[in-house]
């Protein structure tokens, strides 16, 4: 059981943390570059809905 655990310590075959780095900056450009209009339109509909949510419950 020790050696397997020793084993498992040393495996360095795992993502290192630039291959995410890049994986989420990939992922980021793609995003922007696919839903930048629609993104925007979404969060300002959600941010909306939300304002006029909370005015209603604060009796304005």
């Amino acid at each position: 059981m020790r050696k397997l655990l020793n084993l498992f310590v040393r495996d360095d075959s795992g993502v290192s943390a630039m291959e995410y780095a890049i994986l989420a900056g990939v992922i980021l450009v793609a995003l922007t570059a696919i839903g930048s209009g629609t993104f925007q339109t979404g969060f300002s509909d959600l941010f909306t809905h939300l304002f006029t949510k909370v005015q209603a419950a604060a009796g304005g």
